[in-house]
This record gives C-alpha cells, structure tokens and sequence, in this order.
C-alpha cells in the first residue's frame, strides 16, 4: 500500500510541478501580441482603371493563337492614384514586352486567355513602371477576344 501512495503521491508533485512551470511560463513569457500594421496598409486603397489592353495569345510552343483585349483596373494606395495614372504608358509597354512570350492560350483551340496568367504579368510589370510595392491587386474586370 505505501508503494501506491508512494507513485500516487510523485505522479501529483510531476503534475504540480509541471503545471505550475507552465503557468509561470506564460505569465514571464506573456500572449503573442499581434504585429503592427504596415504604414502601406493604413491608407485606403484606389482603383485606378489601365483602359484596355490589347494582348496576344501565345501556345506553349510559341505559336500565336490570336489576340484578346483586357479590361484592368489597379488598386494602389490613394495617393499614389495621380501618380500611377501619370505612368501608366510605362505600365503598357512593360506588358507588351512580356504578354509576346508568356503563354496564356487556354482551351483546346487556344482562343480562350488565362486570366490569372494575365493577371501575373500585370503584377510582374508593376514594380518596373511604378516601384515596388505600389500596385497592390489587379482586377481583370474584362477579357474580349480582338
């Protein structure tokens, strides 16, 4: 009898002890506080419209499919609005130049664009005509075969 008193009574010092160090962590150690908002994120967002642009589709191969006319518009921070408006040339020529080489013919006859292909190299197009960090989503509000 003393040996299961005896077990009995060092399995409840190990749940004290392992309790209370636990308890003791969390009150030196304290809740995770959450991470301060970025200065970006407190200004309220525009959408600035890129009118359309006119984009080939290309097949995996290469080959020319057609081409397809997109409607965008760019959320950017408001006032970067005037700013990104004033470049937005700079925006199309940068698509240009990478829409030739990047496939985005979907469907089995190819006529069909990848959205979200486009999408991506609207984003990849951004920081050269604007900086980094300035285009924060692309909404492709529109897609019309040409």
């Amino acid at each position: 009898m003393k040996k299961i008193l005896f077990l009995l009574g060092i399995l409840l010092a190990g749940l004290g002890l392992g309790g209370g160090a636990a308890y003791a962590t969390v009150l030196l150690m304290g809740p995770q506080k959450p991470k301060a908002a970025h200065a970006a994120d407190d200004v309220e967002p525009a959408f600035v419209d890129a009118g359309k642009v006119l984009a080939p589709l290309v097949f995996a191969d290469g080959r020319l499919s057609g081409y397809v006319q997109f409607a965008i518009q760019l959320e950017v921070p408001e006032d970067k609005a005037a700013f990104v408006t004033a470049r937005m040339p700079l925006l199309l020529h940068a698509i240009n130049m990478r829409t030739y080489r990047t496939p985005m013919a979907a469907g089995p006859d190819g006529l069909i664009p990848d959205l979200e292909t486009f999408r991506k190299v609207v984003m990849a197009a951004g920081p050269e005509a604007f900086g980094a960090g300035v285009i924060r989503k692309v909404a492709v509000t529109q897609a019309n075969p040409a």
